[in-house]
């Protein structure tokens, strides 16, 4: 190879790179050639992505105060509209373009009012590539706009208008909007299919933080219809996120403005040991947090601590200082800025980096906790009383990491002796499987590729962290193996980047007890390393349910439908002559095949029970060679929902956990 580079550098032949060489791509071409670019991928979350960025124009409009009412339509040939009561995109001629106004939002990148602070104080669409790239990804667009009394209309095919913006008639209403139509172009998309819960989550948050605006969504394929309004806001968000946990005291709820900085938080304490804290910028969900959390935390712990010494609720006696991790177990937050302009940073941009939110917020928190506390004497108390018994749980929760660490210093290298690490240090390219059982953790061990997969069994089911403190959970010998494995840490020391491994996979038997052990070790990685999830180092592995034999032939199925399809072809290349089906469990499979070898067309069909039941050649080829292995990645479109599903299914109320199952058990799969 270094040979023939070298030749095709000297010779006479070579392509000269001049400005011929250099490739224009006009209009939205760049959108169509490399869609994921802005958009995120092509699968299911890029789709849904497209009805978000026409959805956050609406809300734009709410922000600005134009718009009260959002309605998203899911038809049945899997086009959507959505329609709102604001303003309506400007028709009239643009003084550089020489079009309308409204062509040059729908066809040219980075168009649009949002970059006119005249127009938009604030506005959202942190990961917002506009309306237009919705457009170049669509086979078609209709676009409706009433304003001053006339109805206007543009067709678009692939992101070029057909023709011209022209009037199409006229209103007599005193209501202005915009209503878009786009088909996802299936060029493009794997699958265009949209679900009702997916984009329920994101309507049901945007309602829930703009109390203002009643968000509607109907699916006329499935015939659903839900309709947000919550005139509490953040309040209602709060007891929404803990509905399946029991409050101590009534939602604290603080509104007001500080250096230009609207400023709105809601939250409570419960009985829980979790932590449920969610914050926004206009809307974007920071899930990596920022200066307006800063903010948040700094006032609470020092408003908090403050009437406590003042009104002797904390004594020198007790020997005990509240810190602020002290007031995060059972707390739900709600925090919701508006900047004018945000300045992003962090691992997957959402971590705000605005200097002045933070001091706003401390500010304005500071203010109006204190009075809150003065007037609420006995909510005041409640607190500062569960955040002492976090303080004696933290001070145990510390003895026990010095246990664990005392313990790992014993060890060859601080490592779990069950572990079987990988000779490649750079954890770019090294992957961790925690495996469901000794058994399968054998062949694993003797199937895997030594040089970059590591094997960590774990016996049974781990703790539910979603009940435990953070003592009882350091305490737990299997959580203890993980976290000396995977060397970042835990909690409020966990650091992502000091993971020893790019890749955390879970690997657990395809049945109900897998599935079990595999929430746990979801709700575990959740609550007490997220960042593994939301930098995208979780994932799923996915082993076959099925062997399909035929002959010498052998092939493998993930579920039934894969399995019947195998099943099919097999039977059609035997050109319709009857064939033997024998299917057996893993475990009686060599006892079948006897019978099915005496029948030179037999088709012999296993189930795996586990996956100790595959040898070890079975487990790389099917499960663990990345050349030919299916892992699903774990990932977080919305922090809000998944910590509501983990309470649900986690958590100690049994009523809203039978619920979720029987909406849900149709899909007969419990992964986030």
């Amino acid at each position: 190879m270094a040979k023939e580079v070298k030749e095709k550098d000297n010779g006479a032949a070579q392509e000269e790179y001049t400005a011929k060489s250099i490739n224009v791509l006009k209009g939205l071409e760049a959108v169509r050639k490399r869609p994921a670019m802005y958009i995120g991928d092509i699968g299911s979350r890029g789709l849904h992505h497209l009805i978000n960025e026409v959805v956050d124009n609406s809300i734009d409009e709410a922000l600005a105060g134009y718009n009260d009412r959002v309605v998203v339509t899911i038809h049945k040939d899997q086009s959507v509209s959505v329609e709102d009561r604001g303003r309506g995109i400007p028709v009239d001629m643009h003084p550089v373009e020489k079009k309308s106004a409204l062509e040059v939002v729908m066809t040219i990148l980075h168009a649009g009012g949002k970059f006119d602070k005249n127009s938009y104080k604030v506005s959202g669409g942190l990961h917002g590539v506009g309306v237009s790239v919705v457009n170049a990804l669509s086979e078609w667009m209709k676009v409706e706009v009433k304003r001053e009394g006339k109805i206007y209309f543009q067709e678009y095919k692939r992101g070029v208008p057909k023709a011209a913006v022209k009037q199409i008639g006229t209103y007599k209403s005193e209501n202005t909007g915009t209503k878009i139509t786009f088909m996802p172009d299936k060029e493009i998309f794997k699958v265009v299919k949209f679900h009702f819960d997916t984009v329920a989550e994101r309507l049901r948050e945007l309602a829930y933080l703009n109390k203002e605006v009643t968000m509607t969504l109907k699916d006329e394929a499935e015939g659903q219809e839900e309709v947000y309004k919550f005139k509490g806001g953040l309040i209602d968000f709060v007891k929404y996120l803990d509905e399946n946990r029991s409050p101590i005291h009534k939602p604290v709820y603080i509104e007001g403005e500080k250096d230009s900085t609207p400023v709105e938080i809601a939250f409570e304490y419960g009985d829980s040991y979790s932590e449920n804290i969610h914050s926004y910028v206009n809307n974007i969900n920071t899930i990596e947090g920022g200066t307006h959390l800063v903010g948040f935390r700094t006032a609470l712990t020092r408003t908090f601590n403050n009437y406590a010494y003042k009104n002797g609720l904390i004594k020198d006696s007790n020997k005990i200082t509240l810190t602020g991790d002290d007031f995060k177990e059972g707390l739900t937050a709600v925090i919701s800025v508006k900047v004018m302009e945000p300045q992003f940073e962090g691992q997957t941009k959402t971590k705000l980096g605005n200097g002045e939110v933070k001091s706003a917020v401390e500010t304005l928190v500071g203010e109006k906790l204190s009075e809150f506390l003065e007037e609420n004497a006995s909510i005041a108390k409640k607190i500062i009383d569960k955040c002492m018994r976090a303080a004696e749980a933290r001070e145990a929760a510390r003895k026990a990491r010095e246990l664990v660490r005392r313990k790992n210093a014993l060890d060859s290298m601080h490592l779990p002796g069950k572990l079987a690490d990988c000779s490649i240090n750079d954890p770019e390219h090294c992957e961790i499987y925690i495996v469901e059982g000794d058994s399968a953790g054998g062949s694993a061990k003797m199937g895997r590729d030594r040089r970059f997969q590591a094997i960590l069994p774990i016996k049974g089911k781990i703790l539910n962290v979603e009940k435990a403190k953070i003592n009882k959970i350091l305490e737990n010998i299997e959580i203890q193996a993980m976290v000396s494995a995977i060397g970042a840490g835990i909690g409020e020391e966990f650091d992502h980047e000091k993971a020893r491994y790019g890749k955390i996979i879970l690997m657990t038997d395809a049945d109900v007890d897998g599935s079990h052990i595999r929430t746990l070790l979801l709700t575990f990685l959740y609550r007490h390393m997220k960042e593994l999830i939301t930098s995208g180092k979780v994932y799923i592995a996915q082993p076959p349910l099925f062997k399909i034999k035929k002959g010498k032939e052998e092939l493998y199925a993930f579920d039934e439908e894969e399995r019947d399809k195998i099943l099919k072809r097999f039977k059609a290349d035997a050109k319709g002559k009857d064939e033997k089906v024998v299917v057996v469990e893993e475990g009686d499979a060599a006892e079948a095949a006897e019978g099915v070898e005496q029948q030179p067309k037999g088709i012999l069909i296993s189930r795996y029970k586990g996956l100790g039941e595959m040898n070890p050649e079975q487990l790389w080829s099917t499960t663990m060679n990345p050349e030919t292995r299916t892992v699903l990645q774990v990932n977080l479109e919305s922090a809000a929902a998944a910590d509501k599903i983990f309470e649900t299914l986690m958590g100690d109320a049994v009523e809203p956990r039978r619920d979720f199952i029987e909406k849900h058990a149709k899909y007969a799969n419990l992964d986030i």
